[in-house]
């Protein structure tokens, strides 16, 4: 039996997945794990292929599936496809993200290139995310928040910089976005090279959306 969303979520992106526990309205949620279950798809695609031609053709075939969806078609036979064109997540901006993906591809980015990445993939997927629980919700409110989770593993001390941004951001962002963002709060750890076990991440999560802030 083909595993369900919710499930691969829970594995593959636990963080995120103990995030969205936090979101209370059952159809919001389930347009978030659609969201993670669709970038998980593009970002194993690079440590599946054997090289960036096929990496192309498969990040191709995501974006026009999500054109297509945007376009008012049907979805292609994916769980994905099909979870996205069911809910509210708007499809153009998720090809947006596929047509960005394809920068993981190429070598690995350092300095403002990475920044630029970071902004335009998980920023992006984090800012949908923030503006499906909230319309209110903006991009700049959850940019440090985004780049602080993308730079955790490989670039430390920029990480860290944008951590603490991310803690001004985020005192505008309207409280029902927060879930969007809670697992930021374990960007830190992660760049000091420490990976938290199961409990203290979900303590850490709880009181990040307790207290409306990342630490």
């Amino acid at each position: 039996m083909d595993e369900d969303l919710d499930s691969l979520v829970q594995r593959v992106a636990p963080d995120r997945w103990l995030s969205s526990r936090f979101v209370a309205d059952a159809a919001a949620r389930a347009d978030l794990i659609a969201l993670y279950a669709l970038d998980h798809e593009l970002t194993r695609i690079p440590q599946i292929v054997s090289d960036s031609l096929m990496g192309e053709i498969r990040m191709t075939w995501w974006r026009e599936g999500l054109e297509e969806i945007a376009g008012g078609k049907p979805p292609r036979s994916h769980p994905v496809l099909k979870a996205i064109a069911a809910g509210a997540l708007p499809a153009t901006a998720l090809a947006a993200l596929a047509e960005a993906r394809l920068g993981d591809l190429d070598d690995p980015k350092t300095g403002q290139a990475a920044l630029a990445h970071a902004d335009a993939t998980e920023g992006l997927l984090m800012a949908l995310a923030a503006r499906r629980l909230s319309p209110q919700a903006t991009a700049d409110q959850v940019k440090q928040a985004a780049r602080a989770v993308a730079l955790a593993r490989t670039d430390a001390a920029a990480a860290l910089t944008a951590l603490k941004a991310a803690r001004a951001e985020l005192a505008r962002l309207p409280v029902a976005a927060f879930p969007a963002v809670a697992h930021a709060t374990l960007a830190g750890p992660y760049a000091r090279g420490r990976a938290p076990g199961d409990l203290e991440r979900r303590l850490r999560l709880f009181g990040a959306v307790l207290l409306g802030r990342i630490g």
